[in-house]
């Protein structure tokens, strides 16, 4: 029989990535079993319990100890000052979160092929935060100050211990996410809501959602296999790249992106038949057209648009569809709260959002260069969107090749400069963006130059203004 040694061998993984496979892999019929609790209070205690064990076969016994740390932090602050604990919790976990960072020295051990349990608590972070500030939230009085997402998902009342723990471990969930809310996770294990069995169109049954997504983990880990041996990251610091020429080195840092993305396809496209199985994927039932039959959404559930993300119309899409539920976290969290109510979002909400990602992933030089260039990107996206805007709508052709532009820039500036986020090592790093004279971060910053020499025409703003409004 073959050991786990010699299975890690066979698939090119270290052991530890490979024990975290198995235990995510078992997450789904962990997932499956949730639907036959009989009632709330066993969901939730099955959801914690089985959460707890996948940590531990996962990472060993310390883990569960980081995660109880996170939730109690959590926890305890909504008990002992509501009118503050959002803000608390925000401190003190991203603060444990980082100290974890440093300590394990996680970049290093990703970028080797290992696996520890940080990145599983930087889902949870996100997920006590969120929690905590919701329940702040519930303290607000005035509707119209609140936005949507606010008016959404406060609480009022405080969650029980045990209903909390299983909205942090849920089954596993919290190994790769993806993020949700507390009040959507609340619902679904009391049948509320979408999730009613007496609603007006009850949830579908999940399964053949649930192996579809199976079968797209597995081809997509078949895809990873095969670009991993021929796309090496360690290549970029050998002396025979740097004997390539420019756009051959440019292919190879594009390839090595491309690569590195399918790793994460893998592990989404998991987690996500496992949060199918258990129906919490389910988002609702829409229809393209009124002459169409209404179909489910699985949103919840989904954490990618690969086609969105490969072959984008514009940089400021990305956030929308890659790691999409960390994106609409950094939104709700940290992008929206930092902008006065009846004020657009401006270059410093951006900045924050982004620093604050940078923060959650780790200090590494490798991850501030990364998403600070990203700041620079969606800038410049804007100010391309801008120009387009100068094109009478009439004119399709030049649209189309206008988008085609904008494209061609987001393909270019993000794989050039996401090369930061795999090498991390700030000398390294800068060897690479030098070997494609830094056009990941020139280009950018060339167009936001420009966006401010070139003016938008004053009929024209006026007229989009008034569109907007």
């Amino acid at each position: 029989m073959m050991t786990m040694d010699e299975f890690a061998q066979v698939l090119g993984i270290s052991v530890g990535v490979l024990r975290y496979l198995l235990c995510f892999l078992a997450s789904i019929p962990c997932s499956w079993l949730w639907r036959y609790m009989p009632n709330a209070t066993t969901r939730h205690l099955y959801a914690a319990v089985t959460g707890a064990l996948l940590s531990y076969f996962s990472f060993g016994a310390i883990s569960n100890v980081y995660f109880a740390m996170l939730m109690l932090v959590s926890y305890v602050s909504m008990l002992v000052s509501r009118r503050h604990c959002g803000s608390i919790t925000f401190v003190l976990a991203f603060a444990l979160l980082v100290t974890c960072h440093v300590m394990y020295m996680s970049g290093d051990i990703w970028k080797s092929g290992g696996m520890d349990s940080t990145g599983a608590m930087m889902v949870l972070t996100l997920k006590v935060t969120s929690a905590a500030i919701n329940y702040q939230d519930g303290l607000i009085k005035d509707e119209d100050s609140l936005r949507s997402a606010q008016k959404k998902y406060r609480l009022k009342d405080l969650p029980s211990p045990i209903a909390f723990a299983g909205y942090c471990l849920s089954c596993g969930t919290h190994l790769a996410g993806p993020v949700f809310e507390i009040k959507d996770y609340m619902d679904w294990t009391e049948d509320k809501g979408i999730w009613s069995p007496t609603a007006a169109m009850p949830p579908p049954s999940p399964y053949k959602f649930a192996i579809f997504a199976v079968f797209k983990g597995f081809l997509y880990m078949a895809i990873y296999r095969y670009l991993m041996i021929h796309f090496a990251i360690h290549k970029l610091s050998e002396p025979e790249y740097l004997e390539w020429g420019f756009w051959h080195r440019a292919g190879y840092q594009y390839l090595c992106a491309f690569t590195a993305r399918w790793k994460y396809y893998i592990v989404w496209s998991l987690s996500e038949a496992s949060m199918t199985i258990s129906g919490f994927g389910f988002s609702g039932w829409t229809k393209a057209s009124p002459s169409q039959e209404q179909q489910p959404k699985w949103t919840r559930a989904q954490n990618v648009d690969i086609l969105r993300v490969e072959l984008p119309k514009s940089a400021v899409d990305i956030p929308q569809y890659w790691n999409i539920h960390v994106g609409i976290w950094l939104r709700h969290y940290v992008y929206e709260r930092l902008t006065k109510k009846g004020e657009k979002p401006g270059f410093m909400q951006l900045l924050a959002a982004q620093v604050t990602s940078a923060v959650w992933h780790g200090l590494y030089a490798g991850y501030m260069l990364f998403f600070g260039n990203t700041v620079f990107m969606i800038a410049g996206a804007r100010v391309l969107y801008r120009w387009q805007k100068l094109i009478p709508e009439n004119a399709a052709l030049a649209q189309h090749l206008f988008t085609l532009v904008n494209g061609i820039y987001t393909i270019v500036v993000i794989n050039l400069s996401c090369i930061a986020f795999l090498v991390l090592d700030y000398a390294d790093t800068m060897a690479a963006y030098r070997s494609v004279y830094y056009i990941g971060t020139s280009i950018p910053i060339l167009i936001i130059i420009l966006g401010s020499v070139i003016k938008l025409p004053r009929t024209e703003r006026k007229l989009r203004v008034k569109k907007e409004e």
